[in-house]
This record gives structure tokens, C-alpha cells and sequence, in this order.
């Protein structure tokens, strides 16, 4: 069985992100970038397969983006995929461009399943999943914090806003993961390191047969504003007096 995990990179949460003064982007000097939760969660669920499976199981990574991004899938190496595919792309891309290049990355490399993150909290677009599948007339389970698999499908359980859905789709097919689906691993030092000498494939998306087509364009992005309108009340009555005039209850 082989599993194919994409794998984004991104600003890394735990820091300040500045948009740039003419609000076509983020000021980039200096941001660090970590591999999306998201898809660390579908890597070490990948990982979880291929260690609780009689059968042997390959888990192959792949990264789309600018030359940076081998930091982040080498990460996945540290983390115990046994290869990683980069398609450097510098081109701004968009769910729909993902998804294109990774279809003939499915095509060439033939998985059983395509584990990926629900979206990438850069742009929390949670769309590439489903492009994804319609361009491969795959079925999909989306959201999914449970996996598990029964007779050649995968039984999943997704976490909905109406409680849990367990669906049942057969395979070749895409799962994408939610947060709550497990607790990623620790990549070790000595991990890390040998991951900085392993070999890359790299592919070029042109190689693949994919001209980018931007479909969506940003127009604009906006800096959330640090200004914010703060009183101090002096009790119960005084705050429910204010949440009245403010007309919330």
C-alpha cells in the first residue's frame, strides 16, 4: 500500500505576521515557516498506518512551493516518511493549481489513499482535498478524527457541526484530517540531521504536464488593527448595564 501526504509549508503561528504596506502580501523578512498542523497530523497518521499494518506500507511526501519549502518536507523525512517529492513552484498558488499538480503526482506515483490536511491555516481555504478528488473521480471523507480500515475501504468519523459522521468509502480515495485525529511525534535530532543529507525528487510542475492557471487572485490583505475599545466596569450590574446599552442582551 503506498499513501501520498502533502505536505505546506507556512508562517510559523507563534509569531507576529506583517502584511506589507501595499497589501499585496506578508512582509516575509525574517518569518520563519513550519509545516502545516494539518498536514503533520495527516503525516503521522500515514505513519500509525504503515506501523499497525501487517502489510508493508509506503508513505511518500510531497511539497509544492518556492525552494524553501525543502526545509519543511525534509521535516517530514525527520518525521519518518520514507520519501519526499518537491515541485518547486514560485508562482502564487491557488487550491485549485494544488490540486492540479498534485493529480499527476497521483497519476505517476499510483497511491491507494491521499492523506492530507483539511487546509493550511495560511489562507484556511480547506479546498485542494476536494479538488482533488473530483479531478480523480476519487470518493473523499473530509474532517476525519477517526480512521479505520475494513476490506479494501477506509471507515471514517468526522467531526460536523451536528456531531460525529462515520462514513465508509472505498479505496483509492482522499481523506483529509482534522486536528483532533491524532498527536503528531517529535521529530529527533539526529533524525533532523540525517533528514538534511537524504535525497529529494524533484519534479518541476511543467515536468508534469501543468501550466499554472491562477483562477482566484488576492486583492488585497489587511492587517488586523491592535486598537481596541477597552472599559473597566465596576460590577455585575454596572457590566450588564453596558452589555444593555450595547444592545447584545
Amino acid at each position: 500500500m503506498k499513501i501520498l501526504v502533502p505536505a505546506k509549508r507556512v508562517p510559523d503561528p507563534n509569531q507576529r505576521v506583517v502584511v506589507r504596506a501595499d497589501g499585496q502580501g506578508i512582509d516575509d523578512e525574517d518569518l520563519a515557516y513550519v509545516l502545516n498542523p494539518f498536514d503533520e497530523v495527516a503525516l503521522e497518521e500515514a505513519l500509525l498506518i504503515r506501523e499497525r499494518s501487517a502489510e508493508r506500507v509506503e508513505v511518500v511526501a510531497a511539497g509544492i512551493g518556492p525552494e524553501d519549502c525543502e526545509q519543511q518536507l525534509r521535516v517530514t523525512l525527520a518525521m519518518g516518511a520514507d520519501r519526499a517529492i518537491m515541485v518547486p513552484c514560485d508562482e502564487p498558488l491557488d487550491s485549485w493549481n494544488v490540486a492540479r499538480i498534485l493529480q499527476q503526482l497521483v497519476l505517476r506515483e499510483l497511491p491507494q489513499l491521499v492523506l492530507m490536511g483539511k487546509q493550511a491555516i495560511d489562507d484556511d481555504a480547506n479546498q485542494a482535498g476536494q479538488f482533488l478528488a473530483a479531478l480523480l473521480s476519487w470518493p473523499q471523507a473530509t474532517f476525519a478524527s477517526r480512521i479505520e480500515f475494513t476490506d479494501g475501504a477506509v471507515q471514517v468519523a468526522r467531526e460536523t457541526d451536528a456531531g460525529i459522521e462515520t462514513v465508509r468509502v472505498r479505496l483509492p480515495a482522499v481523506v483529509t484530517a482534522d486536528l483532533r485525529l491524532n498527536q503528531p511525534r517529535y521529530a529527533a535530532l539526529t533524525a533532523l540531521l540525517r533528514a538534511r543529507k537524504a535525497p529529494l525528487e524533484r519534479l518541476s510542475a511543467a515536468a508534469l504536464g501543468v501550466a499554472i492557471e491562477p483562477r482566484v487572485r488576492v486583492l488585497r490583505l489587511d492587517g488586523a488593527s491592535d486598537s481596541r475599545d477597552c472599559r473597566r466596569v465596576a460590577s455585575v450590574d454596572e457590566l450588564i448595564a453596558r452589555l444593555r446599552e450595547a444592545k447584545v442582551v
